[in-house]
């Protein structure tokens, strides 16, 4: 009986514990939708998601699209 309950009760904690997926900046520059969703969420919770993994690479990928269209419309 004890074991169970301890069993059942690891499982619920392990289903409340569910962690987003970490995607990297190449990921999230090869997919402009999902960066730009990643970034306006961490932008609208930026007091418990700023130091996340996810929201780092997204402003890195960010700022490096804004990078490559400023070089392509310098003509570069």
């Amino acid at each position: 009986m004890r074991r169970s309950l301890l069993l059942l009760t690891m499982f619920g904690l392990a289903a409340c514990s569910e962690q987003e997926r970490t995607y990297t900046v190449e990921e999230l520059v090869a997919d402009e939708a999902l960066l730009s969703s990643i970034v306006t969420k961490c932008r609208n919770n930026p007091g418990e998601l700023r130091d996340t993994a996810t929201c780092q690479n997204a402003e890195s990928a960010d700022g490096k699209l804004r990078l490559q269209r400023m070089r392509q419309s310098l003509g570069g």
